[in-house]
């Protein structure tokens, strides 16, 4: 608890205790009075300078404005009977603040683990100087293309390359895992991460401000604003219900006691008040003003601290729905590492001498030299030497199926089936299974080298908990070819798989699942965030995997995985229906209650103490409700 919270339970224990006393004590007449005022504007007043404000801007019919309306009415009452029986208003007031105090703690819980992300952000940076000297700087002020040191407990400021020194980095704070990462020289390091053992040299890739570390934060920030359906539905319902039961409460009050006088009866003013005051407090809002905000608040909490990161409370409840879930293959549910595993020549042999296949690979790595791909990746790390920019000209990426360029004076072409058959030349079957790339030279096929992309180790686990998560139709698209995509359903377990597709293909997929889903379902896509980007935009939900790092993940995804587990896709999604359920309990739950006891309210067989149960009560029970989120 804070300071604030602290002091607030105090005044609560407090004036608890000053009632009993009161109670006990041989006081009466004004001195009663005066002693109970002075222990209700002690812990009301707070609740009455925010109703006053209230009306100062206009908003006048909300929970603060109820509660000193009521409790204000149950002090004129008792003044009214000369009863001397003020401990209705206080507890009225004692009550509220009760359960304003557990809201309260919720969300401070709630903040607590969400701000574990704000930790993350960095105070400062060491540059290097080109002196050789250390300067402790802003951060905003490292340009990109720096050097910057990062001693052992401290936070990476930017993202960067290890320029020199081995260490090992917690990245608990980004990714939700507990264990440490080894980085080397030539390893990308994120900011947010933080520094274990050696010294580290880093060269900024980034400024600050689009740094993983400064993106994370914003996502976070602007989290909150993004509410849910049934935040906005209850909003809505609360500017309607408080006008319309103020207005039911003046009139029990009035009516009744004026039907009786014309009728000849006794009025019976102070009956018909202390009822409209019953029905006055059973009538606040706030237990559903309160827990649906702080339930969705909860459980996005719960999912940032164990790496997921969900763009608001609209997306979460979108995520309870999604009944179907899209794929994409490398990167995804395979490392998207991808290792050359044979070469074949133009009639696919094995056995081409060793000299043909360096031929080819020297080939293929020149032409992929500029490719930021996996599979131009691989290819450059097999050929394993510094490749010649000189050699290379009029490189041309062929939409998403390879690259040509000319090498050496050599038209050469690299890519899929496609790519060469768009050039009229016919490519030849491999009978191995992998992902091939196909290379012509000055028109004519070569050969072609067949790389391996293994599954990840928790691929399969994964699938299954999405079973288990209520999960229908699991469904992986690729651009990789259809030998190689069944392999990997039949590995993993999934529904359905379309294989040999564009960027532009699968959005066309997406869209025909998206037609096809039933009413109030939804559909989720899972990638890698970089060129799945626009299907991501797409789907109901996108859930980008390998967060750290990508720009395109954070920006264009509702969801962000900070690792590229696939597990917590289902774990995602059990953290949204159990949040969802809590909603729904409270909602029925105060609902349920507040009817039947304005009812009875209404009729005169409850009382004041039983209308304070339906309002303050109920908001504790489903503020505490409420908090099972965080778990």
């Amino acid at each position: 608890m804070n300071k604030k919270q602290k002091m607030v339970m105090w005044r609560i224990i407090v004036c608890a205790v000053l009632v009993v006393l009161l109670e006990v004590l041989p006081i009466d007449g004004w001195d009663k009075f005066a002693a109970f005022v002075g222990v209700y504007a002690l812990i009301g007043y707070d609740i009455v300078r925010k109703a006053l404000l209230g009306m100062k801007n206009g908003r006048i019919l909300d929970e603060n404005f109820l509660m000193v309306a009521a409790s204000l009415g149950a002090f004129a009452l008792a003044l009214y009977e000369r009863s001397g029986d003020y401990t209705e208003a206080i507890a009225v007031m004692l009550l509220y603040q009760v359960g304003e105090f557990f809201q309260r703690y919720a969300v401070g819980k709630s903040r607590r683990n969400i701000a574990s992300l704000m930790d993350i952000r960095p105070d400062y940076a060491n540059q290097l100087t080109a002196a050789g000297e250390i300067e402790r700087v802003d951060p905003d002020d490292v340009p990109v293309g720096s050097t910057i040191v990062v001693q052992p407990g401290e936070k990476v400021p930017i993202d960067g390359i290890v320029l020199g020194g081995d260490s090992s980095i917690n990245t608990m704070a980004l990714t939700g895992e507990s264990a440490p990462a080894s980085v080397h020289p030539g390893d990308e390091i994120v900011s947010g991460s933080i520094n274990m053992t050696g010294v580290l040299h880093v060269k900024t890739t980034k400024p600050f401000g689009e740094s993983t570390v400064s993106k994370i934060l914003q996502l976070v920030e602007d989290s909150a604003s993004h509410r849910s359906n049934s935040e906005d539905f209850i909003a809505r319902f609360a500017r309607v219900y408080t006008p319309v039961v103020c207005l039911g409460a003046l009139a029990l009050a009035l009516l009744p006691p004026l039907v009786l006088l014309v009728m000849g009866s006794a009025p019976m003013w102070s009956t018909w008040l202390y009822r409209s005051l019953t029905f006055l407090v059973i009538s606040c809002p706030c237990a559903l003003v309160v827990s649906i905000p702080l339930s969705f608040f909860a459980g996005i909490g719960n999912a940032s601290r164990q790496g997921v990161l969900i763009k608001g409370a609209n997306i979460l409840e979108a995520l309870s729905h999604v009944k179907t879930v899209v794929l994409d293959k490398t990167g995804t549910l395979t490392l998207g590492v991808f290792e050359v595993a044979a070469m074949h020549d133009h009639e696919d042999h094995d056995k081409c001498d060793e000299q043909e296949k360096e031929r080819l690979i020297a080939l293929a790595a020149h032409v992929e030299c500029a490719s930021s791909h996996p599979i131009g990746k691989s290819i450059q790390r097999a050929y394993g030497k510094r490749i010649d920019h000189n050699r290379v000209s009029n490189i041309e990426e062929k939409g998403g199926h390879g690259v040509t360029a000319v090498v050496d004076g050599q038209q050469v072409a690299v890519g899929s089936e496609a790519l060469m058959r768009s050039l009229g030349i016919e490519p030849c079957h491999c009978h191995m299974a992998g992902t091939l790339v196909h290379i012509a030279i000055d028109g004519r096929y070569a050969g072609h080298i067949v790389l391996g992309d293994l599954v990840k180790p928790h691929a399969r686990e994964a699938i299954d908990e999405l079973r288990r998560a209520s999960v229908r139709n699991t469904v992986m698209l690729t651009g990789d070819t259809p030998q190689v995509a069944r392999e990997v359903t039949s590995a993993l377990g999934i529904d359905t798989v379309h294989s040999q597709l564009m960027p532009g293909d699968k959005v066309h997929r997406l869209d025909e699942m998206l037609a096809a889903k039933g009413k109030g379902e939804k559909v989720a896509y899972v990638g890698d965030g970089i060129n799945d980007a626009p299907v991501l935009s797409r789907a109901d939900v996108g859930i980008a995997m390998g967060g750290v790092g990508s720009d395109a993940a954070i920006e264009a995804a509702d969801v962000v995985l900070m690792d590229d587990d696939p597990r917590k896709i289902a774990r995602a999604m059990r953290i949204s229906r159990k949040t969802m359920g809590i909603v729904w309990q409270n909602i029925a739950m105060t609902f349920s209650v507040k009817a039947v006891c304005l009812i009875l309210g209404a009729v005169g067989i409850t009382h004041l103490w039983l209308a304070i149960f339906a309002d303050t009560g109920i908001m504790i029970l489903a503020v505490l409700n409420s908090i099972r989120a965080l778990r």
